[in-house]
């Protein structure tokens, strides 16, 4: 590959972890909100609401496909870079949060104290219980991702990219809704209905985002000549 062609590679691989990182942080700020999904929103399973999600959710099944993408193109050692650099991300936010939240408003602000600390008051619970499920998630996501792409050959594109997905959001949903509730951030008679909607809605995302998974590999595939399975090495000649 031509330096033009690797320096080329790697701004694609940055602006694919900004997009991650931003997902991931923006998720952890607005998870508060809750919505129901379906038209049909009252639909009930095991007396919980079925379609009722946080807001939080949208952004998220982004990097889920972003981690898959660079899997595909750049390897499993950058996909993982770019997780560990999200969780960064994540508490140097609610650091900043944290400090924000420390100093006193004026009387003359639009935003006064009590309403700064009822939207971010619980933000750094939501980023602990949603990072603990992120790592586990994450990484169980890339490593089944390289497992399929090893035992298919680099075939079979859709096959990893929903197995690892629906594998990982069964455990980040399960896990992130149960911490939010050993927390005290959401009462415990929500956590089979977000449970179950939160993984029906991501399973649906993930069928969805398939198909653009398959354009954007062969759009970088053919941009860098890359053979089925090829990975870019940006670390090759540092």
């Amino acid at each position: 590959m031509t330096p033009d062609k690797r320096k080329q590679a790697y701004r694609i691989y940055i602006y694919l972890g900004a997009l991650f990182i931003t997902s991931l942080v923006v998720s952890n700020l607005i998870f508060q909100k809750f919505f129901f999904w379906y038209p049909f929103g009252d639909v009930t399973v095991f007396g919980a609401p079925l379609f009722e999600i946080s807001v939080g959710v949208l952004p998220y099944p982004i990097t889920f496909l972003i981690t898959d993408l660079i899997s595909e193109i750049f390897g499993r050692k950058k996909a993982n870079q770019v997780v560990t650099t999200g969780i960064f991300a994540s508490f140097f936010s609610m650091g900043i949060i944290l400090l924000a939240d420390i100093a006193p408003s004026i009387p003359s602000s639009p935003v006064d104290d009590s309403v700064f600390r009822s939207v971010f008051a619980l933000s750094p619970l939501a980023v602990l219980a949603s990072m603990l499920a992120y790592l586990s998630a994450q990484y169980v996501d890339i490593a089944i991702y390289h497992f399929w792409k090893r035992l298919t050959k680099g075939k079979l594109l859709w096959l990893r990219n929903n197995f690892s997905t629906f594998s990982s959001q069964i455990i980040d949903t399960t896990t992130v809704v149960g911490l939010l509730c050993i927390f005290g951030v959401i009462p415990w008679n929500m956590f089979k209905g977000l449970v179950i909607s939160g993984v029906i809605f991501k399973i649906f995302i993930a069928f969805l985002d398939t198909p653009f998974l398959y354009l954007f590999v062969y759009i970088f595939r053919k941009r860098f000549k890359l053979a089925m399975g090829e990975e870019i090495d940006l670390d090759a000649g540092n």
